[in-house]
């Protein structure tokens, strides 16, 4: 991919690209990551739709490794993304995309760096707590001892100086 498209000429055009990339290289998604072995299939198709609202549709598909929170162990969670953004110059602009799209404010320049869009939702498809499927959840009633249930309570000191009194 290279590494700014122009989105207009590409809308004019209604061209598109697509392609991998490894994991390893978007940085930002990484820190998320149990480790960044793999790697993403992607394509941003450039078009206007039936209103000539101007869009670029991602279809992502990955299996990012995640660490489970309830075993602790390395799963793979696949991600597959079908998004819609509507290219917009202005947020002004943001009340006339239909209900569907996903606003997507563009620079003057009109240069999109395609691999931080493929990055920006890989990141919002990381969960915030990563679970194994097929784990089960640990729930357990864990009792306080008595002492310490009376310690807990802010108001026995209160109650204490009440009764001296």
């Amino acid at each position: 991919m290279p590494e700014l498209l122009d989105a207009w000429r590409m809308v004019s055009a209604r061209r598109g690209v697509e392609g991998r990339l490894p994991l390893s290289s978007l940085t930002r998604l990484a820190g998320s990551l149990v480790d960044t072995e793999g790697e993403v299939s992607y394509s941003l198709d450039f078009d206007r739709d039936a209103l000539q609202v101007p869009y670029v549709e991602l279809r992502i598909d990955a299996e990012l490794p995640l660490l489970c929170q309830r075993s602790l162990q390395r799963f793979l969670l696949p991600v597959k993304i079908v998004q819609r953004l509507g290219l917009i110059r202005s947020e002004a602009d943001e009340a006339a995309l239909p209900p569907d799209y996903e606003p997507l404010l563009m620079p003057a320049d009109g240069m999109l760096q395609g691999a931080g869009l493929v990055e920006d939702e890989l990141i919002l498809a990381v969960p915030v707590v990563p679970t194994m499927p097929g784990t089960e959840a640990m729930e357990r009633d864990w009792p306080a001892p008595e002492g310490e249930v009376e310690r807990a309570n802010p108001f026995a000191a209160l109650s204490a100086l009440k009764k001296s009194k």
